[in-house]
């Protein structure tokens, strides 16, 4: 598991006050940044690096996330396949699980438009983190 804080901004709010349903997909893409640095480094500026595609999401909403206080995202891997991964994540505020989701992403080759293998080296970094 991995563990990231995120301090809510006032911009992440909606017109009720609370934690805005498009933000979770920032907050949890953020959040997923230590496995796709596994696939590739991130900050090099050059795009053409990028190997992997999102292919689904989903959240739930359990809970009313607010401004004011900080929340905790843990990230799994629930899944390896053969050239895709799913994550699964929580998100916590004030001991309270307010949402969790999931993403299927796929290691990509852009050139040749198709998915490939996952290499075995990156393969046992993400198994560390299975749920």
């Amino acid at each position: 598991m991995i563990k990231e804080i995120i301090t809510p901004a006032l911009y992440d709010t909606d017109a009720l006050g609370h934690i805005n349903n498009c933000t979770l997909a920032r907050w949890f893409e953020q959040a997923r940044n230590p496995f796709f640095k596994m696939f590739m480094p991130i900050g090099n500026g050059k795009i053409t690096k990028w190997n992997l595609i999102m292919a689904r999401t989903e959240y739930n909403f359990n809970a009313e996330i607010f401004l004011g206080q900080d929340v905790e995202v843990r990230s799994f891997i629930e899944k390896i396949g053969n050239s895709s991964l799913t994550t699964y994540q929580q998100l916590w505020q004030r001991n309270t699980l307010c949402a969790d989701g999931k993403a299927i992403m796929v290691h990509y080759d852009f050139k040749n438009k198709c998915s490939v293998k996952i290499p075995d080296g990156i393969r046992e970094e993400l198994s560390q983190h299975l749920k």
